[in-house]
């Protein structure tokens, strides 16, 4: 089982439990040790981001470097952003 010390902000995850299994997400922010906010720039939205148990999703290896520096320095991040870098990794078709 993993924790938050084993993910990082920016990071692609994937939803394995919930309404919106099978969606993947960025982590934008770590909670505590086990919770995490996630986006999709779809339903979950930077505005209202999604806060959910670690133990719910599948950690990838795939992190958004864009997201990272955005994050690191402070800037605003977008709907379109995240909707971006989630399907430049496009990990779905990876898992198929």
């Amino acid at each position: 089982m993993i924790d938050t010390s084993q993910v990082l902000p920016g990071q692609l995850v994937i939803s394995k439990a919930g309404r919106d299994v099978d969606r993947c997400f960025i982590i934008i922010d770590i909670i505590d040790q086990q919770y995490v906010s996630l986006v999709d720039g779809y339903l979950r939205k930077v505005e209202k981001p999604k806060k959910k148990k670690i133990k719910h999703l599948m950690k990838t290896n795939y992190i958004s470097e864009f997201i990272v520096e955005k994050l690191n320095k402070g800037e605003k991040i977008t709907n379109v952003m995240v909707r971006r870098e989630i399907e430049k990794l496009d990990i779905k078709s990876d898992l198929d």
